[in-house]
């Protein structure tokens, strides 16, 4: 009989005949990261193996650790198995993690999105045998309007408040939902500002190659220009005094969970926009059938639901425990985070 590939261990996802771990969530001694949020990158492993796009946001968030990066596609023999890592469509540097032994595939999706958002490489099918998903929003109600959509309903809420004169300010995670809602605001409509906690993670996406508009810190403004500007900040900076720079505005967040008018309510917000980086129902049922795999392992999320509903269809699949958030828009804690 065939030993499972990856299995649940103390430190996170393990694979014995590689004998390292996948995204774990206490020190190990090899750290394969799918990406660079902070429930699947935590400091204390004694190296590091992730895709070469995702190794500046490590130094950033980790600090001086030993990483060892791969390309997409690139291949490694790690003790008896063949690991590459392919484009999971998440953040910029996101990977799926593929195990090849003894002619047995496995994929480890990590986080994952099947649109293209101009910011991280798109996401590519692999085929395997096995493939543990995410479910972070593995329910039928969630479904996402073209981004395309979204953003439009964003500048126009942008160039409304600026005809009123007041600030717009949206709440975004640091990493990825940030980039992406840069990348695609009409930056004609006024000037753009972003937190101190925020800038550090864009100059990383510049370095890469990806362009981004011109951003302004808060100080850098006058009445004027902060009466007109679209202000971009973690969730957390609302809390602090920074957020009173702007005086009378409008604010707004951007995440998946704004799919739902009570998590809309809780928040607190004028306005919430359902932008995910995380795949939407629809999505997950088609990155499922496009590997090919019989058994699903389903992590994070909505594992109960989407592991029956599998079953329904066919599948042998089954929810796998793991320590990785569900909490798409909450604050990103960093080591460096200077939230000026």
């Amino acid at each position: 009989m065939t030993k499972d590939l990856i299995v649940p261990a103390a430190e996170g996802l393990y694979c014995p005949p590689g004998n390292f771990h996948i995204d774990p969530w206490r020190p190990a001694a090899l750290a394969v990261i799918t990406h660079g949020h902070s429930d699947h990158a935590r400091w204390g492993s004694g190296a590091y193996l992730c895709h070469e796009d995702c190794a500046p946001i490590l130094r950033r968030r980790l600090g001086d650790v030993r990483i060892e990066t791969l390309r997409y596609g690139e291949s490694r023999d790690i003790g008896e198995v063949r690991l590459s890592l392919h484009p999971a469509g998440h953040v910029i540097g996101s990977a799926q993690v593929r195990i090849e032994h003894r002619g047995e595939v496995w994929v480890a999706s990590g986080d994952y999105k099947l649109e293209a958002d101009g910011v991280s490489a798109p996401f590519e099918p692999v085929r395997c045998d096995d493939f543990i998903t995410e479910s972070t929003f593995g329910l039928p109600i969630y479904r996402w309007r073209p981004q395309a959509e979204v953003m439009a309903d964003i500048n126009s809420w942008w160039a409304e408040n600026a005809r009123a004169g007041r600030a717009s300010v949206m709440q975004a995670y640091g990493l990825g939902k940030a980039q992406r809602l840069l990348k695609h605001l009409d930056a004609n409509i006024g000037p753009i500002v972003c937190h101190g906690a925020i800038e550090p993670l864009n100059q990383i996406h510049s370095d890469l190659g990806i362009a981004l508009p011109p951003t302004f810190n808060v100080g850098a403004l006058d009445k004027a220009g902060l009466s007109r500007c679209f202000a971009l900040a973690p969730p957390h900076a609302v809390q602090s005094g920074w957020i009173r720079r702007f005086g009378d505005h409008s604010d707004a967040f951007a995440s998946g969970w704004m799919r739902l008018r009570g998590n809309r309510r809780r928040r607190g917000v004028d306005q919430g926009f359902a932008l995910s980086d995380h795949a939407d129902w629809p999505g997950l049922l088609q990155a499922i059938a496009a590997t090919g795999a019989e058994r699903i392992l389903v992590t994070h999320g909505s594992g109960e639901a989407l592991s029956r509903y599998l079953r329904e269809k066919g599948y042998d699949a089954r929810p796998m425990a793991t320590e990785y958030g569900d909490e798409e828009g909450e604050a990103e804690p960093s080591v460096h985070a200077d939230g000026a």
